[in-house]
C-alpha cells in the first residue's frame, strides 16, 4: 500500500490499494474512492466497540477492503494535520483520544486508561487515552502543526494541558499543579501542566481542537449585538 498525504491546513491522505489490501478507519473519513473499493461497516466486537465509545469514537468502523488496485481518500474532521505511524512489535503509541483516523491490518486500537488518577482527572489529554499496538500503519490527526521532541531517559517536557498528541509507551505522564497564585490566577495557563518523561518520542500540536471551538465560541459571542 502506498499513501500521500494531500489538502494542506484541511488534509486527507490518499491510499493506493492493491488487490486484496484493506484498511479500516473511522465512520464518515471517506472522501472519495474508486468504484473497484468496497466498504464493510461493522463494530469489530462488542468490547473493541465500547472502547471506541470512551475514547469519543464511533462505534463503527468503516473496512475497505480493494477488488482491483484502487484509491481511496480519508479526510479529516479538525484543521491540522494527518501522521502515518509505524506501529512495531514492542513499540506501542499512546494518543489522545479522537485523534484515529485509519490503521492497516495488524494494528490493535484499543483503550489505555492513565495509571495516575491526577493524570486522568486535571490533564486535559484525559484519563482515558487509546493506544496502538501491533504492527502496521496507522495515521491519527493532529491540531493545527506537530512538533516531534525526542526525550532521552529522565528527560522531561512541562506542556499546556491538550497540547499532548501522543508519546511512545516508554515514556510517562504525570501532572503538576502551576505555582504561585497569581500565575495561576491572571497567567492564563490554568491550574495544571502535563509533564512528560522520556525515553521516547512525544508529538505536541499547536492547536488543540478544544482550543479553536473556545476562539470560534469567543468570537461568535463578539459579533452578537448587545442591546
Amino acid at each position: 500500500m502506498q499513501y500521500k498525504i494531500i489538502g494542506g491546513n484541511f488534509p486527507a491522505v490518499s491510499l493506493l490499494l492493491q488487490a486484496g489490501e484493506e484498511i479500516s478507519c473511522q465512520s464518515g473519513a471517506m472522501v472519495w474512492m474508486d468504484p473497484s473499493i468496497k466498504m464493510e461497516t461493522s463494530t469489530g466486537g462488542l468490547g473493541k466497540a465500547l472502547g471506541r465509545m470512551f475514547t469519543g469514537e464511533s462505534l463503527f468502523l468503516n473496512k475497505y477492503v480493494a477488488q482491483q488496485d484502487g484509491e481511496l481518500a480519508l479526510g479529516t474532521t479538525f484543521p491540522g494535520e494527518i501522521r502515518a505511524l509505524e506501529i512495531t512489535p514492542g513499540r506501542a503509541i499512546i494518543a489522545q483520544k479522537t485523534s484515529y483516523l485509519a490503521s492497516t491490518p495488524g494494528v490493535d486500537v484499543s483503550v489505555h486508561f492513565q495509571k495516575k488518577l491526577g493524570s486522568g482527572i486535571f490533564g486535559g489529554e484525559g484519563f482515558i487515552m487509546q493506544k496502538f499496538s501491533g504492527e502496521g500503519l496507522v495515521f491519527i490527526e493532529i491540531g493545527g502543526g506537530a512538533h516531534e521532541i525526542e526525550l532521552a531517559a529522565g528527560q522531561q517536557k512541562v506542556i499546556d494541558t491538550g497540547y499532548l498528541v501522543m508519546m511512545e509507551d516508554t515514556c510517562s505522564m504525570d501532572i503538576v499543579t502551576v505555582s504561585g497564585v497569581k500565575n495561576v490566577l491572571f497567567g492564563g495557563e490554568g491550574l495544571f501542566n502535563t509533564v512528560v518523561t522520556g525515553p521516547g518520542k512525544i508529538v505536541v500540536q499547536t492547536m488543540p481542537e478544544i482550543g479553536l471551538i473556545t476562539k470560534i465560541a469567543d468570537a461568535v459571542k463578539n459579533m452578537i449585538p448587545k442591546s
